[in-house]
Parts: C-alpha cells; sequence; structure tokens
C-alpha cells in the first residue's frame, strides 16, 4: 500500500508554478506613487504613469484607498520595497490575483 505524501521539494515546485501563473503584466490605469510599504504613510521610491504595465509579484493587505477603479486594502508588491494599491492597477478582479505576500 503507497501512501500520497507530497516532498518538501514537490510542494515548492507547485508553489513556484503557481505564483508563474498569477504573476502577469497589468495596465496602470492612473498616475501613482510608488511607496516602500502597503499604505500612503511609506516613502514614495518612485511613481508610475498611467498605461504603463506591471508585474504583481505578490499582494499583502494594508491601508484602505479609494482610487480609479473602487476602493481596496490591497497592496501590489512590483520589486522589493515598491508596493503600489490596487485601485491603480487593472487586474479584472476586485480580490486578490497573485500570491499574498
Amino acid at each position: 500500500m503507497s501512501e500520497n505524501v507530497i516532498a518538501p521539494e514537490a510542494s515548492a515546485e507547485a508553489e513556484a508554478e503557481a505564483v508563474a501563473v498569477a504573476a502577469g503584466s497589468y495596465p496602470v490605469v492612473a498616475d501613482v506613487n510608488v511607496r516602500s510599504g502597503p499604505g500612503t504613510s511609506y516613502g514614495k521610491v518612485g511613481r508610475l504613469r498611467a498605461g504603463s504595465r506591471v508585474t504583481i509579484q505578490c499582494q499583502k493587505a494594508g491601508e484602505t484607498v479609494t482610487g480609479p477603479t473602487g476602493t481596496s486594502k490591497i497592496w501590489d508588491r512590483i520589486g522589493s520595497g515598491r508596493y503600489v494599491s490596487d485601485t491603480y492597477v487593472r487586474t479584472g478582479s476586485n480580490g486578490y490575483v497573485a500570491p499574498r505576500c
């Protein structure tokens, strides 16, 4: 009798595949400041122009923001120490579209 056990390597591979599927290029719908963390109280580390595209590495709950696509507490990490409010990114969803950070 054999057991179905997932080895740690298999789990890591499955997670990496899920991240790759979730990661996509999404359009920024209005000019937005890039912050060092998930909220407007974090330092500004850049700015994105409307029409540019971002790849969401992961998403994190943070400060609730009202923006062009609605109101949300979801923040998209687009790089190390680089976050934008999900309300400025057209993901096609009101919820999470990438793994949580």
